[in-house]
């Protein structure tokens, strides 16, 4: 196992430069092209978010705008908000924090153009829709062996990374934080965590999509909103503190004060790193979740879906870096992942708070599993449609939960490193082949909020697109009150 773990840090150490420079690269490149959507349309993210669909052709609700958003922020926020945070600043210092919030906002981009795709091209799944990467890569690519390709490695990727190595990620931090927080001495602990996860996880995700996106509506604000208030409260209590925090965040950034061995390239690989785990721009998991989404058209849920990589990072991620920081962490030190957090935390409120923090971390990454299980079953739909095999997936996730409840904390931190970098690869790449398509769809959105229309999208509003199997104007949401824009 100390074998495998090493072979993975290497890939992950070598590996991280190419990474690091498609991500940066791809940001910019969208943003460049978008101009700046990211922070141009900020206040359409919010108007969209709001959006409610019309009741479907079978009489039923779709999935709203917001529920789309509650899958994502499902699978976002977790244990990468509070156990990611905190390695990142255990190993890169407080500089990884700066390169976190930049990754943010240069993905925001990136967030926008796959989030888009994933709305054209979704199908249509009975009265709802599905669909992600591995649906925009085959339809949208024009060489369709090509498209295929990279779109079965995409599929394979992302149910591989969700459904199994993300999800033990996060059963393995629910079970430090609850270690730590009992203080009970057994090695039969953790097998009761995961034990107990394995069976909430299998009570949700055999019941659909609606389902999940129903359990995700109810958890992710409520956590969110609890844990977030905790870090204002620290902040309130700290605020003679926090300027000179900031100050060592933006130093550490830009090597001007050293905290840990690695310096400046410590702190912007592991801000990389971790920023894709918790914010997943790029990597084109959340398309999957924005295909869900019965809207008018595209471009809003690519702008709700870049107001999610804004929650994630600049709110939630920020909270984490900031409970820490203010405790002044001994950096380097045997504390580790969630348990750091955990301490700083009970430095600024008491002993209470590691009991307390345990529940909303064993809430929010247990809305990660069910969101992340969701982008492995749309995955398993693109490649077969029969019951058993979707069933038998579902069990495979079950079992990894109660892996990752008993597992080396550093292996799968690694592994997930390593399948979340293949996947970001295959979707970059995809989105330089197909993206000018989003933003062919986002002049057709301005024109028409220009025009003071609420947008709406058909497909033969840009010619000569092809593979779109939706947006015919046949489904509620896209029923036209005006006159269409031409592109």
């Amino acid at each position: 196992m100390d074998a495998l773990d090493t072979a993975v840090i290497w890939f992950n150490d070598h590996y991280g430069y190419v990474l690091i420079a498609l991500l940066v690269g791809a940001g910019v490149w969208w943003g460049a092209r978008t101009v700046v959507v990211q922070i141009r349309l900020a206040p359409d993210m919010a108007r969209a978010i709001k959006e409610r669909p019309p009741q479907g052709k079978a009489g039923g609700t779709q999935i709203s705008a917001f529920r789309a958003f509650c899958i994502s922020a499902a699978s976002r926020v977790g244990t990468g908000n509070v156990a990611g945070v905190a390695v990142a600043i255990t190993i890169g210092g407080p500089g990884a924090v700066f390169w976190m919030w930049m990754l943010a906002i240069i993905g925001g981009a990136t967030a926008f153009v796959e989030s888009t795709l994933g709305q054209l091209y979704k199908v249509r799944d009975g009265a709802d829709y599905r669909g992600g990467p591995a649906y925009y890569l085959s339809r949208g690519i024009k060489n369709k062996k090509v498209g295929m390709a990279m779109a079965f490695l995409f599929a394979l990727a992302i149910t591989f990374t969700y459904g199994f190595v993300f999800n033990a990620v996060q059963s393995n931090s629910i079970t430090a934080a609850v270690d730590l927080a009992m203080d009970v001495d057994g090695d039969w602990v953790p097998y009761v965590i995961g034990g107990v996860l394995a069976v909430l996880t299998a009570a949700v995700i055999f019941g659909g999509v609606h389902r999940i996106s129903g359990v995700s509506q109810v958890l992710v604000p409520l956590m969110a909103i609890l844990y977030v208030g905790l870090a204002l409260v620290v902040v309130v209590t700290n605020l003679t503190q926090l300027p000179g925090v900031v100050r060592d965040i933006v130093e550490s950034a830009f090597g001007f004060r050293e905290f840990v061995g690695g310096g400046v390239w410590a702190a912007i690989m592991q801000g990389a790193r971790r920023g894709l785990f918790s914010n997943e721009a790029g990597m084109g998991s959340t398309p999957n979740a924005a295909a869900t989404a019965a809207v008018s058209h595209p471009v809003k849920q690519g702008l709700v879906q870049t107001l999610g990589v804004y929650f994630d990072t600049l709110v939630v991620c920020s909270a984490t870096a900031f409970i820490i920081l203010l405790s002044d962490p001994d950096y380097g030190s045997d504390i580790e992942g969630v348990q750091l957090t955990q301490t700083a935390l009970a430095h600024h409120i008491g002993s209470f708070a590691g009991p307390l923090l345990a529940v909303i971390l064993f809430f929010l990454a247990f809305s990660s599993v069910i969101g992340n299980y969701y982008y492995g079953e749309t995955n398993i739909a693109f490649f077969t449609g029969r019951t058993w095999v979707l069933n038998v997936f579902r069990v495979i996730v079950v079992g990894f939960v109660f892996f990752g409840a008993i597992a080396k904390v550093s292996l799968v931190w690694n592994l997930a490193d390593v399948f979340s970098s293949v996947m970001a690869t295959v979707n970059i790449l995809g989105l330089f082949a197909i993206g000018g398509v989003a933003v062919a769809l986002l002049r057709n959105y301005s024109i028409q909020r220009a025009k003071g229309i609420d947008p709406v999208f058909h497909r033969d509003d840009i010619p000569g697109l092809t593979g779109v199997e939706c947006w015919d104007g046949t489904d509620p949401e896209t029923v036209r009150k005006s006159e269409p824009a031409s592109v």
